[in-house]
């Protein structure tokens, strides 16, 4: 458990401070060989002092807007440094360019906007849509192409989830008798996923994890960062669009620009509702909330004949986070999505649950598969200091993110669909609990009907209308 993976010369820069930040720099540490005197925490919140302190880690308060970033980051960074950018409110696209200005290594777990991006009245919902965002950051790559590498998103969604659909399929093509070498390209994988009859590809979670302590009239509580929750919540749902598909919802939206293989729904994920499944909660409802992945997957998988898509998956997230947050997403959305004036994230005095995260590829042979970690709190907490589970399952990827970077520092800006699934996975398997496979004959039209009918399309159980919650 203690091993060290890469030795790393330059210094460290993190940019944010919150659960994942203050989760992931003990793993840091412990695998990563650098002295702690090289790393620098900048963030805008006096909370991880403490943390930073135990650790021996420089700590500034100091919040980074448009105007100050690059006087307080660029004294910071020389070439070959790395730039670990656990923010919210501080541009991604912003300190990509000034990594690569510096010649610095570069990650994040999501692409950010400046503050107030997210819910900015005078933008339309496609430009402050996570497509958008991805749209905007794949843009440096031309620019930037050999350059230090930039891994955008590199989490556990998206992240991690990007190598559980690769593992995932060749399971599956291995337990239906499809002889794979080992796809080597996008076009390979997209090959394998058409070839084995995937249509839609869910990032199923269910959080179950319970606080003695619970949610309070005027309080949002959550199992990480509530900033980060609640300003993609009220981005509109985003899902990849799958060539599958025959229903095109009536309050769906194209962007009109870009990769083209998402839609986006005229209502906020925190409002929009799906069915799916993972192996110990079985059918349940969950958010359909944005995220880069169901956007970068459906990219990733696309095959494009002549111009035209031949195919390509539907992709979208689909989560229940723990109950309370459950209760809090409702009473955010009662109260015209004004933020409470109370926030809570659940760490110490979580007393019991499991994070179920993993990828729910479906359509092929065997009907439905899900692939992906069970990692309980007390797991968690045996495994790796500050962390929950559903941190814990963030930190080691971003970890497994860094060290991909240091071992292949010049491949530029790329997403974590392009990155070395099995590498990334033998980092990461460790801190994941229980890392596990399973097949359901589940589909979303089981026990539909009976009480309320619904118009669904029974000729194909996999459309999104079957899917989506009425």
């Amino acid at each position: 458990m203690d091993k060290k993976h890469v030795s790393y010369t330059g210094r460290l820069v993190m940019v944010g401070f919150g659960s994942i930040g203050q989760g992931v720099l003990p793993l840091i540490l412990r695998h990563i060989d650098m002295p702690r005197e090289r790393i620098t925490v900048v963030t805008a919140e006096a909370r991880g002092r403490e943390v930073a302190a135990e650790y021996g880690v420089e700590f500034r308060e100091i919040a980074l807007t448009r105007d100050n970033y690059r006087d307080v980051l660029q004294p910071l960074l020389r070439r070959g440094d790395f730039l670990l950018n656990l923010s919210v409110d501080v541009s991604s696209v912003a300190l990509i360019e000034l990594a690569h200005q510096t010649g610095a290594l570069y990650l994040d777990t999501c692409i950010e906007p400046w503050a107030g991006g997210y819910t900015d009245a005078s933008l339309t919902p496609s430009q402050r849509s996570n497509y958008a965002l991805r749209e905007s950051a794949l843009a440096l790559a031309p620019k930037f192409a050999g350059g230090p590498t930039a891994v955008l998103t590199h989490g556990a969604n998206p992240g991690l989830v990007s190598h559980f659909v690769k593992q995932a399929l060749l399971n599956i093509a291995h337990d239906t008798g499809l002889q794979v070498r080992g796809p080597r390209d996008r076009v390979g994988w997209a090959l394998l996923a058409r070839d084995l009859g995937v249509k839609v590809m869910h990032i199923a979670e269910r959080d179950t994890q319970v606080s003695g302590a619970p949610k309070q009239p005027g309080e949002f509580v959550n199992t990480w960062s509530v900033d980060g929750f609640v300003g993609e919540g009220q981005q509109p749902a985003e899902l990849g669009w799958g060539t599958h598909e025959r229903h095109f919802p009536a309050d769906a939206q194209r962007h009109g620009f870009g990769c083209d293989a998402a839609i986006y729904l005229m209502r906020p994920g925190a409002s929009t509702r799906v069915r799916t499944w993972t192996p110990m909660e079985g059918p349940f409802h969950g958010f359909l909330v944005t995220h880069n992945e169901s956007i970068s997957i459906a990219d990733y998988y696309s095959l494009v004949e002549g111009g035209t898509v031949r195919y390509r998956p539907t992709v979208h997230y689909a989560y229940h986070p723990c109950d309370d947050a459950v209760l809090s997403l409702h009473e955010l959305a009662g109260k015209n999505w004004a933020l409470q004036a109370s926030k809570r994230l659940m760490m110490k005095e979580i007393a019991t649950g499991v994070d179920e995260l993993g990828v729910l590829l479906m359509g092929h042979a065997k009907g439905a598969y899900w692939y992906g970690s069970r990692l309980s709190i007390d797991e968690a907490r045996r495994l790796a200091p500050h962390n929950n589970a559903t941190s814990l399952q963030v930190t080691v990827a971003v970890l497994a993110g860094m060290i991909w970077a240091i071992e292949n520092p010049r491949s530029g800006v790329v997403e974590a669909d392009a990155l070395d699934h099995a590498r990334i996975l033998e980092i990461a398997r460790p801190y994941l609990g229980k890392v596990v496979g399973a097949y359901s004959d589940w589909t979303p039209l089981e026990g539909r009907g009976a009480l309320f009918p619904e118009a669904v399309d029974a000729s194909d159980p996999w459309q999104f209308k079957n899917f989506r919650v009425a």
